[in-house]
């Protein structure tokens, strides 16, 4: 009568054999610059930021949370949307215990520890905390590896090489390679048009979670969105005021910049701000509701007299796109705002859906964007 029993322990052991067997011990080289031995493919991750499933989704479609044993819990605040979307197909996903993030110290290495994971991936903004907290030597004494992932700090620098290096660590390489070829392409759409083209560059306000609070006004500097701006063919009137990739601007520097231009960053933060003026895009979005809080953002200090409101060349777009490893949606979508006569071809919908049928597990939605010139 025990037989079956019998049969189902010898099929798991077997199973945990193959897993060693298959498994091999390789060095990789984190977008931090350091070398760790892992053995790979991994088979039990933590995420230390829960909106690492955008890459994951991408290596791994069929099941993204698979081998994943542990994450922070910024998927669910940050991206409800889209972690709704995910927990419908996969309801599984909502039982993976969560954590606190390493920046704010409230990691447990303990709790990690015990869910014995094979490596713990970082976003390298984290790494100047977790070596503060001495997280980084806890774990190691552990047998536990971290590695350095970045596609927030510098997307366009380090986005490749942090798909690229999941893929190996997951035995993705060619799903890896497959989009980063894809994401290259949808680049250089832009890229050679504004080359050959050269055209006139307009000036152009990134207002970073317009409405999230009453102060006025976050922005990039040179780096993420800043940068986004500039491959688009547009000026970023903060890359000589803001030295880093995130800072301030107050309303007197933007009205004399006097931007051709504003583009609002925005999502459904109401797990931070609820019932917020901030833009509500994101897949399924409410469109008149975002268009509406967007007009309503016209109406600030800042925005006095600028040419950007007089023109209705005021939009919003999903703050994730900054986050995320489909940058190149949102470049696509910016340089068509600032050069439509050059891109009137260039659909980043359809890119975004191509993105979502070709890479990811769940159906897109769309929502992503909003204009008061309705382009």
């Amino acid at each position: 009568m025990h037989i079956p029993l019998l049969k189902a322990a010898a099929g798991a052991a077997l199973t945990l054999v193959s897993a060693a067997t298959l498994a091999e011990e390789i060095t990789v080289t984190d977008v931090a610059g350091r070398e760790v031995t892992v053995d790979a493919p991994v088979e039990r991750v933590i995420l230390g930021e829960g909106r690492q499933i955008y890459l994951l989704a991408a290596l791994q479609p069929a099941d993204p949370f698979e081998h994943v044993v542990g994450w922070r819990k910024d998927f669910s605040q940050a991206d409800p949307d889209n972690y709704a979307a995910y927990a419908a197909k996969f309801p599984e996903m909502t039982d993976i215990p969560t954590f606190g993030g390493f920046k704010d110290g409230t990691f447990d290495v303990e709790q990690a520890a015990a869910l014995q994971p094979d490596v713990v991936l970082m976003n390298l903004e984290a790494k100047a905390a977790t070596e503060d907290a001495a997280y980084d030597d806890k774990l190691a004494k552990l047998g536990i590896p971290i590695v350095y992932v970045d596609f927030r700090e510098k997307p366009l620098e380090h986005t490749i090489p942090s798909m690229r290096l999941m893929g190996r660590l997951l035995g993705e390489e060619d799903r890896a390679q497959a989009f980063i070829d894809f994401s290259q392409a949808q680049m250089a759409r832009v890229t050679e048009t504004i080359a050959a083209a050269d055209p006139e560059r307009p000036k152009v306000f990134i207002d970073r979670a317009g409405g999230y609070s009453e102060d006025c006004c976050m922005s990039f500097g040179p780096g993420n969105f800043g940068e986004y701006v500039e491959i688009a063919g547009g000026t970023n009137i903060a890359a000589d005021i803001i030295p880093n990739t995130f800072g301030t601007l107050n309303p007197e520097q933007i009205i004399a910049a006097n931007p051709d231009h504003v583009v609002v960053t925005g999502g459904n933060w109401d797990a931070y701000v609820p019932g917020g003026d901030w833009v509500g895009v994101g897949p399924g979005a409410d469109m008149d509701a975002a268009r509406a809080k967007l007009q309503a953002l016209t109406q600030r200090t800042a925005m006095t007299g600028i040419t950007a409101v007089g023109k209705d060349n005021f939009h919003a777009i999903w703050h994730q796109f900054y986050n995320s490893p489909y940058y190149f949606v949102a470049v696509q979508r910016l340089a068509k705002w600032f050069h439509p006569e050059l891109f009137h071809d260039l659909d980043p919908e359809a890119t975004l859906k191509t993105l979502h049928q070709r890479f990811l597990p769940v159906d897109y939605q769309p929502g992503y964007w909003v204009s008061l010139n309705e382009q």
